[in-house]
C-alpha cells in the first residue's frame, strides 16, 4: 500500500518530535573534529505546495563564495548579531538570497542542529511558502533556485553514501542525485534527518 503523501500538517507534527543533532561527521567516526569554536549559522528549508504535492526550494551558490562555492544548499548563512533569533537569521538570509519574503513564510517547526566540517553548527527551520512565490536571488551568492519533488529527496531509495579524498583523508557522505543537481554534503544530511523524522511512529 502506497505512503500517503506528505503535507504540511504532517510535517509539522513529524517536526515535534525529538531527535538527534546531525552532523558532518557521522559517516567519519574515526575522523578527529580540530579543537576550535563553532559559528552558529541558519538555513531555511523551504517548501512549495505543487498540486497534491510538496517542492523542496533549493539553491545552487556562486562560485565565487568562499564557503561551498557552487554547491547545492539551502537558503541561509551565518548568523549575525544584530539578528533576533537564529530563526530570525534563516528568514534574513532567504530574503537576503532569493528574495522571500520572511512574512509570508508558515514556519513549520526545525530540526535539530547540524555540525560541518567548515566549521559551523546551523539551526535548519521547515517553512511553507506561498505557491505563487517567484524567486529574485541576489547573484553574488545564487547561481540558481530550482525545485526538486519532496517525496523524491527524502525516500531512503534515493540517499547515496559516496566517498572522496579532501585533506589527505577518504571521507564518505551523503548523496541524493536529482538529474542534473547533485545534493550531498550537510544539504543531503539535513534532509536525510527530515525524512527520518517523516517516518518516525
Amino acid at each position: 500500500m502506497d505512503r500517503p503523501r506528505l503535507n504540511p500538517s504532517e510535517i509539522g507534527r513529524a517536526l515535534g518530535t525529538p531527535a538527534a543533532a546531525s552532523s558532518d561527521y557521522d559517516l567519519n567516526p574515526g575522523v578527529r573534529r580540530p579543537d576550535r569554536p563553532l559559528r552558529p549559522a541558519s538555513v531555511l528549508i523551504p517548501l512549495v505546495e505543487r498540486g497534491p504535492a510538496l517542492n523542496l526550494v533549493l539553491t545552487r551558490r556562486a562560485a565565487r563564495l568562499t564557503h561551498h562555492p557552487g554547491q547545492i544548499a539551502f537558503p541561509g548563512g551565518k548568523q549575525d548579531p544584530s539578528d533576533a533569533s537564529p530563526l530570525a537569521a534563516a528568514l534574513r538570509e532567504a530574503s537576503e538570497e532569493i528574495g522571500l519574503d520572511p512574512a509570508s513564510v508558515e514556519v513549520l517547526g526545525a530540526l535539530d542542529p547540524h555540525e560541518t566540517v567548515t566549521f559551523f553548527t546551523v539551526a535548519p527551520f521547515v517553512g511553507l511558502v506561498p505557491a505563487d512565490f517567484r524567486p529574485v536571488s541576489d547573484p553574488t551568492e545564487v547561481a540558481e533556485v530550482f525545485e526538486v519533488p519532496l517525496e523524491f529527496v527524502l525516500d531512503p531509495a534515493n540517499l547515496q553514501v559516496h566517498r572522496r579524498r579532501w585533506q589527505g583523508q577518504w571521507r564518505a557522505y551523503y548523496a541524493i542525485p536529482y538529474g542534473p543537481h547533485y545534493i550531498w554534503g550537510a544539504t543531503a544530511r539535513m534532509l536525510k534527518a527530515l525524512g527520518d523524522r517523516t517516518r518516525a511512529p
